[in-house]
C-alpha cells in the first residue's frame, strides 16, 4: 500500500470503494425503481431514455434539458436527432400504445393474439428541479467535450456542463437517490460527484454508479435493444452493490443477465475510454497504410481484406477513409492522453496522441489531394459535398470530417460549395455551418440542398464525405439464391431478421416489446407496404404549430420527392441509389469524383467520363 499516494487511498475510502460502509454517509435500503430522470436530451440521453421507457412500461422516465428548442422537438413529430428505429420507439413510449390484435402465426387466419394498451411513460421537459427531485435514479448524460482553453487545453475533458449538472442534482435529488454517470467522463469522475454531493448535502446518502454507453451512431437503437454488454460500476460496499443491482434490474427487463457486467467505478469509467481509443486506433492504423498504398500501387481494400481474415486481427474497423468523426473517438483518445500525461506516463500519452494526429493527417491529405487535382485553384468552380454527418444512417454531425474539409476548400475561393446529406435536415445543416465556421460561412457561397441531383448540378467535383449506401454506384448486392422452400433465418446474429416473420414468438404466451417491434419492422418492409403502423398500435402524434420549420422542410421534401428523416415504412426498406448517369451528364468538365469513403466503383465512373480519386489507391489518369 505504501506505493499508492495517500490522497488516492483517502479518496477511495471517502467514496466507499474500499468495501467498508464505515466511510459512507449511511447505507442504501431496498430500492424499487418507479421514476428515472435523464439529464440531457442529446444523442445519448434521448435514445437511451426512450429505450429504457419502451422496455419498462411500469417505470416513468423523464428527460430534462434546458434547451427549449430541443425539448420542443422531442415533444413533436420531429425528434432533434435521426437514428434508424428511434421514431417507432418514441411513438410508443411517449404517446402510449393502443390495444392491438394480430395472428399469432404467419399462416394463421384471424387475430388470435393481442397486445394490451399501455400508457405513455416517456416525458420530455425543461423542469429540471422537479424531475430530479422525483427520481429514484438520475442519469447524467450531458456533453463532455474536449477543453480548448486553459490548463489541459487540447486534451483534457471540459467538465463545465457535467459539473454544473452535478451541482443541480445535489441540490434537488432526494435522499437515497442513485446517481449514474452516463456521459463519457475521465477516470475518477465519481470522486468529483461524491465531493459535490457531500458539499451540498452533508450527511445525506447517495450512491454513485458508472454506466457508460457503448452506442454507435447509425445503429444506436439496435445497440440499445441488443447490446453486446451493459457495464455498471459501483462501490464494492453492500450499499453500492444494492444500487448496482437496482440498475441491473432495469436493464434485465430486456437484456440477458450474462451480458450485464458489474465492476468497480474506476474500471467502468476507464473501460469506456479504452474501448473507443482501441477502435480509433484501428481506423488510424488502416488510414496510415492507405497513404503507403497510394505511393506503392497497392490497393488498401485488398490489403485490409488479406489482413482481416486473420482471426487474431479480424476485419472490423479496417475500412480506409478520410478519418473518424463523432463526439466520442477523438475526445476519448485525448482524454486518455491527458490522463497518462498527468500521471507521469508521457510515453503512453504520446502513443495515443499519434492516433489523433494520423486521423487529422488522413483528412487533410485527402482535401489537399482534391485541390491538387483541380490545378490548385477552385476559383469559379462548384464543389459538391455528399454527406455531412460523420457516418451513414445518422444525423450526428459532431466532429464530422466534412466540416473541416469545407473550411479548407473555402480558402481556395470556390464559386460554390454545395452540401447534401440524406439524413440531415438542410435547415439544421445551414445553422451548424454558420455556427461553426462563423464569418467564413457568411460569404454566400455555401448552399445546402435537399437532394443530390440539385446539389451536383454543374459541379466540377463531387466529394463523398460519408459512406451512405445511396451514394454507391454499384447495384445493391443480389441475395444469395435459396431454395423456394428454404426457411428464412429469423435471426441475423443476435438481432431479428426483418425479412423473416418473427412469429410464432419464442414465448407466445408472454411476447416482449422486442417481439412486437420485430413484427412491426417485418411488416413495414414488405413490398407494397406504405403504412407506418401496420399493427394499428400508434396513438396520434402531438400537433405542431403552423410555422413549424421541420414541417415546412418535410412538406418541401415530399413535393420534390427527396425525403430526409423518414417514417418507418421507408426506413426499413433499401435506399434508392442516386442516378450517377444523370449527375455525370450535368457536371461541368473536367468531371471529378473524390471518393473519401470507398463507395465508388471507379471503372463504372470511367465509362461515364468521370475521373475518380479514392483513398488508398493510385489514380488511373
Amino acid at each position: 500500500m505504501s506505493s499508492i499516494p495517500e490522497a488516492v487511498v483517502s479518496s477511495v475510502k471517502s467514496l466507499g470503494l474500499n468495501g467498508s460502509s464505515a466511510h459512507t454517509n449511511g447505507t442504501l435500503g431496498d430500492v424499487v425503481v418507479k421514476n428515472i430522470c435523464c439529464v440531457g436530451a442529446g444523442y445519448v440521453g434521448g435514445p437511451t431514455a426512450a429505450v429504457v421507457a419502451f422496455q419498462n412500461p411500469h417505470i416513468r422516465v423523464t428527460v430534462v434539458d434546458r434547451d427549449e428548442t430541443r425539448i420542443r422537438r422531442w415533444n413533436s413529430k420531429h425528434p432533434p436527432i435521426y437514428e434508424p428505429g428511434l421514431r417507432d420507439i418514441v411513438r410508443i413510449a411517449r404517446d402510449g400504445g393502443r390495444k392491438a390484435s394480430f395472428a399469432s402465426k404467419p399462416t394463421a387466419e384471424g387475430q388470435d393474439a393481442t397486445v394490451q394498451d399501455r400508457p405513455a411513460n416517456l416525458f420530455f421537459t425543461t423542469d429540471v428541479g422537479k424531475s430530479i427531485s422525483e427520481a429514484d435514479i438520475v442519469l447524467v448524460a450531458v456533453n463532455t467535450p474536449t477543453k480548448y482553453r486553459g490548463v489541459g487545453a487540447g486534451s483534457a475533458t471540459d467538465m463545465t456542463a457535467f459539473e454544473a449538472v452535478t451541482g443541480v442534482v445535489a441540490q434537488y435529488a432526494r435522499e437515497g437517490a442513485i446517481i449514474v454517470e452516463k456521459s463519457t467522463v475521465p477516470c475518477r469522475t465519481a470522486q468529483l460527484v461524491a465531493d459535490t454531493l457531500s458539499m451540498h448535502r452533508p450527511g445525506v446518502h447517495f450512491e454513485i454508479l458508472s454506466n457508460p454507453e457503448f452506442l454507435a451512431a447509425g445503429t444506436a437503437v439496435g445497440d440499445l435493444l441488443y447490446p453486446d454488454r451493459i457495464l455498471i460500476g459501483s462501490a464494492p460496499t453492500e450499499s453500492g452493490k444494492k444500487a448496482a443491482e437496482a440498475l441491473v434490474k432495469v436493464y434485465a427487463s430486456w437484456v440477458p443477465r450474462e451480458r450485464i457486467l458489474t465492476t468497480n467505478v474506476w474500471s467502468s469509467e476507464l473501460a469506456k475510454l479504452v474501448a473507443n481509443s482501441m477502435l480509433a486506433q484501428r481506423i488510424s492504423s488502416i488510414n496510415s497504410i492507405s497513404a503507403v498504398c497510394e505511393q506503392t500501387g497497392a490497393d488498401v481494400d485488398e490489403v485490409a481484406k488479406a489482413v482481416g481474415v486473420d482471426p487474431r486481427i479480424g476485419n472490423k474497423f479496417l475500412v480506409a477513409g478520410i478519418g473518424f468523426g463523432g463526439s466520442c473517438f477523438k475526445k476519448d483518445v485525448l482524454n486518455l492522453v491527458y490522463l497518462a500525461d498527468t500521471m507521469g506516463l508521457p510515453e503512453v500519452g504520446e502513443y495515443w496522441r499519434q492516433v489523433v494526429k494520423m486521423n487529422e493527417y488522413a483528412r487533410d491529405r485527402f482535401t489537399n489531394r482534391i485541390i491538387k487535382c483541380l490545378n490548385n485553384t477552385l476559383v469559379g468552380k462548384k464543389v459538391t459535398i455528399l454527406g455531412f454527418a460523420f457516418k451513414k444512417n445518422t444525423s450526428d454531425t459532431r466532429e464530422a470530417p466534412a466540416l473541416e474539409m469545407i473550411k479548407t476548400l473555402l480558402e481556395e475561393r470556390p464559386r460554390e460549395i454545395a452540401v447534401f446529406d440524406p439524413c440531415c435536415n438542410p435547415l439544421v445543416v445551414k445553422e451548424e455551418i454558420q455556427l461553426l465556421l462563423g464569418p467564413v460561412a457568411e460569404q454566400g457561397n455555401i448552399h445546402v440542398y435537399g437532394n443530390a441531383i440539385d446539389a451536383c448540378n454543374n459541379s466540377t467535383a463531387v466529394v463523398i464525405a460519408t459512406e451512405f449506401d445511396e451514394f454507391r454506384n454499384q447495384p445493391a448486392p443480389t441475395p444469395k439464391p435459396v431454395a423456394a422452400d428454404a426457411p428464412v433465418p429469423k435471426m441475423l446474429g443476435r438481432k431479428p431478421n426483418p425479412k423473416a416473420d418473427p412469429r410464432p414468438f419464442v414465448t407466445p404466451s408472454v411476447p416482449t416489446e422486442n417481439d412486437f417491434l420485430a413484427l412491426h419492422k417485418h411488416l413495414v418492409q414488405l413490398e407494397g407496404q406504405d403504412n407506418d403502423d401496420p399493427l394499428d398500435r400508434y396513438n396520434v402524434e402531438p400537433d405542431c404549430p403552423e410555422d413549424c420549420p421541420d414541417c415546412k422542410q418535410y412538406r418541401e421534401s415530399k413535393d420534390t420527392g427527396f425525403a430526409t428523416g423518414m417514417g418507418s415504412a421507408e426506413e426499413y426498406k433499401p435506399r434508392e441509389r442516386i442516378d450517377w448517369v444523370h449527375i455525370a451528364d450535368n457536371m461541368a468538365k473536367p468531371r471529378w469524383v473524390f471518393d473519401g469513403r470507398g463507395v465508388i466503383d471507379s471503372r463504372e465512373m470511367e465509362k461515364l467520363g468521370v475521373r475518380v480519386e479514392s483513398v488508398g489507391r493510385q489514380h488511373r489518369f
